[in-house]
């Protein structure tokens, strides 16, 4: 018998968020590989002896064993593969690494499969762990993977009013998502530099892996954040705040 006949899943997954759930349960938003963003129940979780402890910490990864319910999934059994623990003694780790997660719950629907973002995502977390990437252009090169994964990518190459082909543009039309050419309007959109511009196109079809590699200008990282920032707040149903706290306190 296969898995959906018996309502029985085995997935990779990362725990997105926990959330006490009755005296000694706890409920779990799950970013899976196999079903996307789930909700699950944890049952005896918070209990200290209990053998899911561990593995219902936010950014544990591992392999979870899900009964799909009437309205939840609850977690059988799990595999810890990585808990990623060490990202929470690090004020720019925990925070990033909080900020990805806020950004697969408010941009998912729930059991969207999606299964090129969760490696991204995934990857993304081994690179903060290494202390391989630079966070903030981690942080813009996973943002141009979720739009794009979700039906909000870019149009770089051609202008994304007239199709007509475009080397470099200074306007990002929000409409349609993409560079505008000179004979077209410049409207229900933003000016921006054709520097951030070659970045948002060099960083939307890189590799995660390669992301290490690139570096990046104060002022470059400060402009494509706050265009990214603008898409992000159009297209999905709330604004991630973890970044918006980080960077007040690094104001201070």
């Amino acid at each position: 018998m296969g898995d959906d006949f018996l309502s029985i899943f085995k997935t990779k997954a990362m725990v997105l968020k926990t959330q006490d759930f009755k005296e000694n349960d706890k409920l779990l938003w799950l970013f899976t590989d196999k079903l996307g963003k789930v909700s699950a129940i944890a049952k005896g979780a918070k209990k200290n002896k209990s053998k899911f402890f561990a593995s219902t910490q936010s950014f544990c990864f591992g392999e979870y064993v899900l009964y799909r319910g009437k309205n939840l999934y609850t977690i059988n059994e799990v595999e810890i593969t990585d808990s990623f623990q060490s990202l929470l003694n690090d004020l720019d780790t925990i925070t990033y690494g909080s900020y990805f997660c806020e950004l697969i719950l408010i941009a998912l629907q729930e059991e969207e499969s999606n299964r090129e973002l969760f490696q991204d995502f995934i990857k993304s977390f081994y690179l903060m762990k290494n202390n391989a990437a630079d966070l903030e252009i981690l942080a813009r090169a996973l943002e141009l993977k979720l739009l794009r994964s979700t039906g909000y990518g870019f149009e770089f190459e051609n202008c994304s009013i007239c199709g007509n082909k475009i080397n470099k543009s200074n306007y990002l039309s929000i409409q349609y998502h993409g560079g505008t050419c000179n004979e077209c309007n410049k409207v229900n959109g933003i000016s921006i530099s054709y520097g951030a511009y070659n970045v948002l196109k060099f960083l939307d079809r890189s590799l995660i892996e390669n992301i290490p590699r690139i570096s990046l200008s104060d002022d470059l990282k400060k402009e494509v954040y706050k265009i990214l920032n603008i898409f992000i707040s159009q297209n999905y149903s709330r604004q991630p705040k973890s970044l918006e706290i980080f960077n007040y306190i690094k104001k201070e």
